[in-house]
């Protein structure tokens, strides 16, 4: 997993609230167990017509957003199933942040699993990022894991909260199979001593 330190990118506006995780990767995109190639299809039914043509008003197909690294939305969200392709899309497009007032809590965990930083804010400080995102190419937001704080285009800064055991996780780019390969020692030892212990297992 890729690590997460320091991001400085755009910040997308979607002050949209209840966005499921049927919005972010809609069903017929689930075939796949690979963690590439599902960005192209992130808010499928929001960011193309019945034609598969863009849809130019949709954030994430205007110019200015198209490469953006952080999303700025509205309460609740990543609700809806547990799919963990949901944030594998958002990764995929290039997204590492997500910051809104509240998350479902399987994406939230999912989001950490993945290397996304999903943040929560009290609603008028995600109000005041919203204000910056909505500057387009302007919209330059910093995001500082190791000093939790968010800096806008202003200089202004913000600071926010993350569980420690988590933060360390990101910030080394650990997932659960990093975690384990850190005792791999003490595995390869014990398994030699069981091995010792009981040759005929």
């Amino acid at each position: 997993m890729e690590k997460f330190t320091t991001l400085t990118g755009i910040a997308a506006p979607m002050p949209l609230i209840n966005v499921d995780t049927d919005m972010i990767i809609p069903k017929q995109f689930l075939k796949t167990i690979k963690r590439s190639g599902l960005g192209v299809n992130l808010f499928d039914e929001m960011r193309y017509d019945d034609n598969g043509d863009e849809i130019p008003g949709f954030v994430l197909n205007k110019p200015a957003y198209r490469n953006a690294e952080i999303l700025v939305a509205g309460e609740n969200f990543g609700c809806g199933s547990s799919r963990e392709h949901a944030p594998w899309a958002l990764l995929d497009f290039g997204i590492r942040c997500v910051i809104a007032p509240s998350f479902a809590d399987i994406f939230f965990n999912n989001c950490f699993k993945n290397g996304i930083l999903p943040i929560v804010l009290p609603q008028e400080d995600v109000d005041k990022l919203m204000d910056d995102a909505d500057r387009g190419a302007n919209a330059v937001v910093t995001i500082d894991l190791e000093n939790q704080t968010i800096t806008g285009p202003d200089g202004g800064s913000i600071g926010f909260e993350v569980d420690a055991f988590r933060k360390h996780c990101l910030l080394n780019g650990l997932d659960d199979i990093g975690l384990t390969l850190e005792k791999s020692a003490s595995i390869d030892a014990f398994e030699a001593q069981a091995a010792q212990a009981r040759p005929w297992v």
